[in-house]
């Protein structure tokens, strides 16, 4: 098989992983959001494929949370809003943590792994916040009810979830990456 044919069964393989993670994790809830497993595959895609891939990797993340029902809370109060969120946040976590491992692979394969890892959870809700503040803040204010609407943003919104996606997220992909770098060496 061709390098390109490797890549694209790869992407392909990857992009069956994030959609099916999607849909399992739906069911996984800390707090009021489902916990995003697919980070995992976008970092590892990125490693493995290149920046381009864990965009793609990161767009088909969105469109599975837009597919599934997991942002119909926020399509109720903006769909474009929702939209745009969910799709930039996906391919923004995936397009930067592969410009980060990009940056430092040549220096060290397993640190630019794990600080890829550490910017897609960062991305990913540092986007989705930026996303309830533009979009959603009048909504966010009435569920925070007396609490103050930023601090319910961070706390009760993203809090326990962003803490568990980025420590998973790190273990997970920068072993799984380790993995199929050794396998590869192997089959060389």
């Amino acid at each position: 098989m061709n390098k390109n044919t490797k890549k694209l069964v790869g992407v392909a393989l990857l992009t069956a992983i994030v959609v099916v993670l999607q849909l399992l994790g739906s069911f996984i809830k800390f707090g009021t959001f489902s916990i995003s497993l697919v980070l995992i595959p976008i970092v590892v895609g990125t490693a493995l494929y290149g920046i381009g891939a864990g965009a793609w990797l990161g767009l088909a993340f969105g469109v599975t949370v837009l597919l599934s029902g997991d942002a119909a809370l926020f399509l109720n109060i903006s769909v474009i809003g929702t939209i745009l969120t969910v799709l930039l946040k996906g391919a923004g976590a995936g397009a930067l943590s592969g410009v980060v491992y990009k940056a430092l692979e040549r220096f060290n394969k397993y640190a630019a792994t794990v600080v890829a890892a550490i910017v897609c959870p960062v991305v990913n809700t540092g986007v989705f916040l930026i996303g309830c503040r533009i979009f959603f803040f009048d909504a966010i204010k009435e569920m925070a009810g007396d609490t103050n609407p930023i601090t319910f943003m961070f706390v009760g919104l993203v809090g326990l979830n962003f803490v568990f996606e980025l420590v998973v997220n790190i273990v997970l992909s920068s072993v799984i990456v380790r993995i199929v770098n050794i396998g590869k060496k192997e089959s060389k």
